[in-house]
Formats: C-alpha cells, sequence, structure tokens
C-alpha cells in the first residue's frame, strides 16, 4: 500500500492511524515527493514501521507514484491511497478478494464516501467511474457536482469504466504492463486514462460496495482552482486522444472543443476569468504537443469502440444533467 505524499503531515498526522488499524497485514509506505515540510522526520520519529521512499523532486501524482512502483517490484497487488482518506474496519478483504478471483480485474475500488459528510458519496470516485459518449466522467452516486447519499443502493459489485485514484487497488501485473499512469498529466484524470487503457488491453476494471473509506477531497488543490481547471480540461483532451477508437476521434474531439468553448464563456459570464483562462491555456498547451501524444497513443492501443467499453453512457451527459435536468445515476442508468 503506498500513499504518496508532498507536505501532507496534517493528513499523515490525521488519518494514518486507522491505515495501520485497519489494513490487515498489508506493508504500507510512504512515498514522497520532495516535501518542504517536516513530513518525513515525523514519520520517522512516531511511526518508524512505516517505509519511506522519498523521491528528489516533486514529480506530481502520475510521475511520483510510477516512481514509487518502480522500486516495489515483489508484489502481486498495489493500493494507491490518497493521504487524506479515513479507512474502516476490514476494508481491505473484499476488493482484495475480488482481484484474487477474477484474474481478468485489473483494478477496483471500494465505496468512496465524504469525510465531511459521511450520509453522501464523495466527489472522487463515489460509487463507481463511467464515462459518456464524449469522454465526460461521472460517478454511480455523483453527476458533475450532484452528490446522492448513501441509502445502500450501490452495495453491490460491479464492473465499471473506472476506478477512483483516491483509493484503487490494482494489479502489479497489469500497472507494469501498461506502464502506469501517464507521466505528462502530472495529476487529474490519469486513473481514468489507465483504465481505459486496462480495458483496451483486455482488463476488467470494478467497484466493489461492501467496502468503504471516507474521503476529504480537494487536500492538495482545492475544488475550485484554475490550475485544476487547467489539468482537467487539458488532460480531458489527451484521454479522449489517447484512448478513442480510430472511427471515433476527430468527430468526438470537435464535439469536445465546441462544449469546451462554451464552458469557458460560461465562466467568464459568471465572473471566473482565472478558469476561464485555465481552459484557453489547456487547449493552447494541447494541441501543439499532438506528436507527443500520438506517440502515446499508439502504446495505448486502442480498439474499443463506446458500446463496447464497459461502463459508458451512449448519450450526451452534458445534455442530460444541464438540458433534461437530470440529476441522478438511475436516470442514466439503471
Amino acid at each position: 500500500m503506498v500513499i504518496l505524499n508532498w507536505n501532507g503531515r496534517r493528513w499523515l498526522e490525521q488519518f494514518l492511524p486507522s491505515v495501520l488499524a485497519h489494513s490487515d497485514a498489508a506493508r504500507v509506505v510512504v512515498a514522497d515527493n520532495a516535501s518542504s515540510d517536516d513530513s518525513l522526520a515525523w514519520l520517522q520519529a512516531n511511526y518508524p514501521q512505516v517505509q519511506l521512499l522519498p523521491l528528489p523532486e516533486n514529480y506530481g501524482f502520475c510521475e511520483g507514484y510510477n516512481r514509487a512502483l518502480a522500486q516495489l517490484p515483489e508484489y502481486r497487488y498495489y493500493v494507491l491511497l490518497n493521504s487524506d482518506v479515513e479507512v474502516t474496519p476490514d476494508w481491505l478483504r473484499a476488493p482484495l478478494q475480488l482481484l484474487q478471483e477474477r484474474p481478468k480485474a485489473a483494478a477496483v475500488q471500494p465505496k468512496i464516501r465524504a469525510f465531511h459528510r459521511k450520509a453522501e458519496f464523495e466527489y472522487a470516485g463515489a460509487a463507481g467511474g463511467y464515462l459518456d459518449r464524449l469522454g465526460y466522467p461521472f460517478c454511480r452516486g455523483r453527476l458533475f457536482d450532484t452528490l446522492e447519499s448513501d441509502h445502500g443502493q450501490y452495495n453491490d459489485a460491479r464492473p465499471v469504466a473506472w476506478a477512483t485514484g483516491a483509493c484503487m487497488l490494482v494489479r502489479a501485473a497489469a500497472w507494469h504492463e501498461l506502464q502506469g499512469l501517464e507521466p505528462a498529466f502530472f495529476a487529474h484524470m490519469e486513473e481514468i486514462d489507465l483504465c481505459w487503457r486496462m480495458q483496451n488491453a483486455g482488463y476488467e476494471v470494478w467497484y466493489h460496495g461492501g467496502s468503504t473509506v471516507y474521503h476529504v477531497g480537494g487536500g492538495t488543490l482545492p475544488k475550485s482552482n484554475p490550475r485544476k481547471t487547467y489539468l482537467n480540461f487539458r488532460n480531458g483532451l489527451a484521454l479522449l486522444y489517447k484512448n478513442l477508437a480510430p472511427a471515433e476521434l476527430w468527430p468526438t474531439l470537435l464535439q469536445r472543443t465546441v462544449l469546451d468553448a462554451v464552458a469557458a464563456a460560461q465562466m467568464l459570464l459568471k465572473g471566473d476569468t482565472g478558469d476561464a483562462a485555465a481552459v484557453l491555456r489547456a487547449h493552447w498547451h494541447f494541441w501543439p504537443k499532438l506528436g507527443y501524444w500520438r506517440q502515446r497513443r499508439q502504446l495505448a492501443r486502442p480498439v474499443l469502440r463506446t458500446h463496447e467499453r464497459t461502463g459508458t453512457y451512449g448519450g450526451s451527459l452534458v445534455w442530460a444533467y444541464f438540458g433534461q435536468g437530470k440529476r441522478r445515476f438511475s436516470q442514466l442508468l439503471p
């Protein structure tokens, strides 16, 4: 189990005790992205049983995990766990058993509920990730910013499009076969890209509602932040370019470009000039680097069309949510 840390002593101090208490015999590793706070000294003084992997610079979420897991080749399964996650007793048993029983399962996430509103699902992952036909991500339990309360409606286990990087169990062989996370993403949407590549490679991605954890969310970047807006929009374009089937690539990218322009205009009307500029900057930086993304697309081996991928909604989430007023997952898919 690897927790990636960057100046996160407060999160480690708050949540590491639950991880150590409730994670059975799992080995706990903290990989540190060159923190400038006293995270490492505090860990050494208080939790000497935790293995430390100090990295020489801040590589971000993606390359940080890539470099950390490259140093742990002896394990069959990895757990990627955010430092701002509170785990619960016996939380590892059900998802780990699923990986053990299903050789084609490459990743699985537990139920993610909000730490500060524990009856609600949490934005980043909720009850398993889905994509619409234009690549917009959503979850069972969360459409855009609308979050459902947990009434047991998602207590099942089922294949999904993507599992959240906030708390994800991964088959190590699949991780190394697919070369881990996309390093150029730095952070945000990287787990969607990985899970999409897993499906293209013939693997399954799962959600298991028999396990629950609580996520603070926004522990590194707050929800409303131009940097986060930039990463989400730039990485959203790269996600599509890398993974869409050949026949769907350019029609989908064109539609997303138009919708991104609409989103930027709405941000301007609301006075969110920083976020609007971030959307434009995302496009400005994506298109000139198409050569790099073309190489990454060749490695991703995109083959599956929308209707062939698990966890895909054949309609437009934007239209369903804003045009038809659909606010719950059950209004889109059973």
